[in-house]
C-alpha cells in the first residue's frame, strides 16, 4: 500500500490503512455509480469515503507508473485549495502484483444544507436570488484564483447556510485545472450547470460586474456554451431513445 495521511488528522493513520475493511462493514452509501461514496464516523468525525472503480488493466499501467491516481490528486488538489473544499484526511492506494488496483480518498464531511441544484430547480425557495448572487461570487473567487473544476455541475457544488450568508465547497475535484483563464473558458464554466436562460443570465450578470466586463457581452457568450452543451447531450438522449429536458 501507499498512503499519506494530512498531519491535522494524525490519529486516523489506523483507520486508513485499515479502510478496506471499514469501508465494507459500512452501509452508508450515499453515492454509487462508478465511484462510491460513504459516510463513516471514526473518533468523534464524521469522514466522506470515496472509493474509486478498479482502473482496467490500461489504467492501472498508467497509475502505476506514468501519472498520480485519482485519489492522490483529490488530496492533494483538497490541500491546495483547501479554502474551496471539505478538509481533506488521506488518502491511500492498494497495489496488486506491482499495479494499482484500489484507491481511497477520506475527507471530514461538510455539513451542507443542500448543493446548488436546490435553488435551481425549486423557484419557490425564498432566498433564490441571493444564492445566485453569492454563488456568482464564489465562481468568481475560484477562478480568481486559477482554478477551473472540470465538472462544475450541480452535485458537485455544496452550499450551507451561515448567519453572515453562505459558505461554499466543491467537490469532485480529481480533474481540476489550474491555470489562468480566458473570459470564454470563466462563462464556459457555468454551462454543465443546466440552467435555465433566465437563470444564467441573472448569474452571468452578477459575475460580469466582478469581472468588470460588459455584461450582454458575457451573457451571449455563456448562453453560447450552455446552448451547445445541451444540444450535444440531448442528440446522445435521443438517439438512445431517452426522452429529454431542454
Amino acid at each position: 500500500m501507499n498512503y499519506t495521511l494530512n498531519k491535522k488528522y494524525s490519529s486516523f493513520s489506523t483507520f486508513l490503512t485499515e479502510i478496506q475493511t471499514h469501508f465494507q462493514e459500512n452501509s452508508a452509501t450515499i453515492h454509487k455509480a462508478r465511484n462510491e461514496l460513504k459516510i463513516i464516523s471514526y473518533e468523534n468525525t464524521v469522514t466522506v469515503v470515496k472509493s474509486f472503480k478498479v482502473p482496467n488493466i490500461i489504467n492501472k499501467i498508467a497509475y502505476t507508473f506514468f501519472r498520480s491516481s485519482k485519489a492522490k490528486k483529490s488530496y492533494e488538489y483538497s490541500l491546495k485549495i483547501a479554502e474551496f473544499t471539505p478538509d481533506p484526511i488521506g488518502y491511500i492506494e492498494f497495489y496488486h502484483k506491482g499495479l494499482l488496483a484500489e484507491s481511497y480518498f477520506i475527507a471530514k464531511k461538510f455539513d451542507y444544507d443542500f448543493t446548488i441544484k436546490e435553488p435551481i430547480v425549486n423557484k419557490n425557495l425564498t432566498d433564490r436570488e441571493d444564492i445566485f448572487r453569492a454563488f456568482a461570487k464564489f465562481t468568481y473567487q475560484l477562478h480568481e484564483n486559477s482554478i477551473y473544476h472540470n465538472d462544475y455541475s450541480p452535485g458537485n457544488i455544496l452550499i450551507r447556510r451561515d448567519k453572515a450568508g453562505y459558505i461554499f465547497k466543491i467537490v469532485d475535484i480529481n480533474r481540476m485545472q489550474f491555470r489562468e483563464l480566458s473570459l470564454n473558458e470563466r462563462l464556459k464554466n457555468f454551462a454543465k450547470l443546466w440552467l435555465l436562460d433566465e437563470d444564467l443570465k441573472s448569474i452571468v450578470k452578477e459575475y460580469a460586474t466582478f469581472i468588470d466586463e460588459e455584461q450582454q457581452k458575457c451573457i451571449d457568450i455563456a448562453l453560447k456554451y450552455s446552448h451547445a452543451l445541451k444540444r450535444k447531450i440531448n442528440m446522445k438522449k435521443r438517439l438512445k431513445g431517452v426522452e429529454v429536458v431542454d
